[in-house]
């Protein structure tokens, strides 16, 4: 049986690069966003469903994002439509990856893994965390990237502190090194196998 290790954290704790530490590690990684993106990709299949409702976010083939995002700001109860679309595809392809899996253990990157109430089926939660004033550094350090938006996408998170308090393990992403040595520890102690 796969060990399903859930992976959440808010914007720039350095989520995204602990995943790829996983992976480095040999660990297979289901990433909930890239998964919307071959969902709204030509051929994907929100492609068809999302151009009935909003056929002006369907771009040559694929769901424009930019277009989808102005539909939404126009009427923001079209969200809850979208995520009717969306989430039960975002499931079916969550469930096919967690069906192929015949290794030790599994990696499922999901931003919001505790609004989804993704915690009551995965076997452990784990957090990625850093100080505050160095999640704003790295935020900020973005492209295009405003103080308004960031503030923004952190009103629309759970709170860092509240996913720390409801983790089973949180790692600090102050260095590189130290979220490496802490991310191949955490493997051994959940497959009792050192890294690839």
């Amino acid at each position: 049986m796969t060990h399903l290790l859930g992976l959440t954290g808010s914007i720039g704790m350095g989520k995204s690069t602990t995943a790829d530490m996983f992976r480095d590690a040999g660990v297979p990684v289901w990433d909930a966003d890239a998964a919307v993106h071959r969902l709204y990709d030509v051929g994907g299949a929100a492609v068809g469903p999302i151009g009935k409702v909003f056929p002006s976010a369907v771009i040559d083939g694929a769901v424009s994002r930019a277009a989808l995002k102005d539909v939404l700001n126009t009427d923001p109860s079209h969200l809850k439509t979208l995520e009717n679309i969306v989430h039960p595809l975002v499931k079916a392809d969550r469930d096919a990856f967690i069906a192929e899996q015949t290794g030790p253990l599994a990696l499922l990157d999901i931003p919001l893994l505790f609004e989804t109430g993704a915690d009551t089926w995965l076997d452990t939660v784990l957090v990625v965390s850093a100080p505050a004033d160095v999640q704003a550094a790295r935020v900020m350090a973005r492209p295009r990237m405003t103080q308004d938006t960031f503030d923004m996408i952190l009103g629309r998170q759970m709170p860092d502190a509240e996913k720390r308090a409801r983790a089973d393990v949180v790692i600090e992403t102050l260095t590189l090194d130290d979220t490496r040595r802490a991310v191949q520890n955490l493997i051994f102690d959940l497959t009792g196998k050192s890294h690839a």
